[in-house]
């Protein structure tokens, strides 16, 4: 009798070990296609955290990082449109910033979600009402970092009442209306309203701009407010203008006057064109996030999702930022 259970015990044990062995031969070999949507598709930001996933699919011969994106600017409706045809040809995970929150689930998640795709946000999340629809956020904690924005601002404010004037992108967007109230919160302490005198603080009557990723609006307003004969600081709570490849030739009226700080500008990111701009003198600051970390994390929080089950432990994966300016520009960071 007790021969006859340790064969079956053994016997029990060699299954086991054969169908672990089996998955994971299987687990390893059947193609795992993760989607990475930005909000807009010819960016450099985005396009690095593309590059993350492919790092992450360099030990994962079977995982298939695609991108894609609303061409050239910060379309919601494309955005949509790209994310219900990802899912109609079928993918496994979906890695998406977003540009507008109810419209995007609305639109598209909750079709993911019937179809039991995982969502991971990046860079731009949910807002708090439609979380269930993704499993985490991995990316910057936006209001910290529009804080940061507005620290840099107080070192250049130059009398009792300091005219400022915020550029953002699509009025919807969560991430740039939480850098937007960031920015704010550290002029005035409060983040609900435009600046109107607090702490000596004034939001220009013409601000916040919206480009919705425009380059060449982005540009154009840009050049609009350093013409004024005082202009306001110029604080971008993303690339947009200097995005465009025409910033160098068209911001080099303005060197000799942003050299004295008689025109100021600070944006967030720090990729290559931004960076270059910044060694010739034609912005004063420039804040950076990890692009390609939230690709390289995202991509492998869900590859952990759908090959063994495992959720996020978090609900956000913040990761940290850094600053760029004409002095350290050549080691601040590192670009893929």
């Amino acid at each position: 009798m007790k021969l006859w259970i340790a064969h079956f015990a053994f016997f029990v044990v060699t299954l086991m070990l054969w169908q672990g062995s089996v998955y994971s031969a299987t687990s390893s070999q059947v193609p795992i296609n993760i989607a990475i949507v930005g909000k807009t598709k010819n960016d450099s930001f985005y396009q690095q955290s593309y590059k993350g996933c492919l790092r992450f699919a360099r030990d994962y011969p079977n995982v298939n990082c695609i991108y894609d994106g609303a061409d050239d600017y910060q379309d919601v409706r494309t955005q949509v449109l790209i994310v219900k045809e990802l899912l109609r040809k079928g993918i496994d995970g979906l890695l998406i910033s977003t540009t507008d929150s109810q419209f995007l689930v609305e639109g598209a998640l909750k079709q993911a979600a019937k179809k039991a795709i995982p969502v991971i946000t990046f860079d731009s999340d949910l807002l708090p009402e439609h979380k269930a629809y993704r499993l985490t956020y991995v990316g910057t904690n936006n209001f910290d970092f529009g804080m940061a924005l507005g620290e840099e601002a107080k070192r250049f404010k130059s009398g009792e009442k300091q005219f400022i004037c915020l550029q953002s992108g699509h009025q919807t967007t969560p991430n740039l209306n939480q850098r937007i109230a960031g920015v704010r919160h550290a002029l005035s302490g409060q983040s609900e309203k435009r600046l109107s005198g607090e702490n000596g603080w004034v939001e220009h009557y013409r601000c916040p701009l919206y480009t919705l990723g425009r380059r060449s609006d982005a540009l154009d307003q840009l050049v609009t407010m350093m013409k004024y004969p005082d202009p306001p600081i110029f604080v971008a709570v993303a690339g947009f203008a200097q995005f465009n490849p025409d910033y160098i030739n068209r911001m080099s009226q303005f060197k000799s006057q942003i050299a004295r700080q008689q025109r100021v500008i600070i944006s967030a990111d720090t990729e290559n064109s931004q960076l270059k701009a910044l060694q010739r003198g034609l912005s004063v600051t420039n804040i950076g996030q990890k692009p390609f970390e939230m690709g390289r994390l995202g991509t492998e929080l869900l590859h952990q999702f759908i090959t063994r089950r495992i959720k996020p432990a978090q609900s956000h994966y913040y990761l940290d930022y850094h600053y760029c300016n004409k002095g350290n520009v050549e080691t601040c960071t590192t670009n893929h």
